[in-house]
């Protein structure tokens, strides 16, 4: 079973982040906007009960998580994806480094970089095009985000949550 963690922003951005995603993202119709904190894993099902604890207890000692979103950039030249940068801030960047330590350590495959994605699979002159479209906009979103949610894949690729977790620290 591959399996994920995400920070799942307001529907306020949700809806921004959609009015792009429905024509630039190939995965449009798999997940909803999301900033990934933990990538996808594959784990036996054996395993959830051990996830889900070490999630328990990383939400009850995270505060809620301020998220500031501030234009658009892309990850071209490597890939051809398109997102909403999400400021990386110290509550991010600690959450990220607890969801990969104890019993859920695993080194991350790439830097973590906060983001919602709203275009991929683009063509370079797509890419650019849109880009620099965006780039006029003043895109400034600001608020805290109160839980984090452990998905699942399905067989047709889409994403379903399993659980949520609600922040609770103090």
């Amino acid at each position: 079973m591959n399996i994920g963690v995400v920070l799942f922003p307001s529907k306020r951005i949700q809806d921004f982040a959609n009015s792009y995603r429905k024509r630039y993202d190939s995965k449009y119709a798999l997940i909803t906007p999301h900033i990934t904190m933990r990538e996808r894993i594959s784990v036996d099902d054996s395993e959830l009960d051990t996830i889900v604890a070490a999630l328990n207890k990383v939400a009850a000692q995270t505060k809620p998580v301020s998220l500031h979103i501030q234009g658009a950039r892309s990850f071209h030249p490597t890939n051809n994806v398109l997102f909403l940068k999400v400021m990386p801030t110290d509550e991010l960047e600690q959450l990220h480094r607890d969801l990969h330590a104890g019993d859920l350590t695993h080194t991350p495959k790439y830097d973590f970089l906060p983001h919602i994605t709203i275009g991929q699979d683009l063509s370079d002159v797509e890419l650019f095009d849109v880009l620099e479209r965006l780039k006029m906009e003043d895109i400034r979103f600001q608020e805290d985000v109160t839980k984090m949610a452990l998905l699942y894949e399905l067989e047709n690729g889409s994403w379903s949550v399993y659980e949520t977790f609600r922040f609770t620290g103090q």
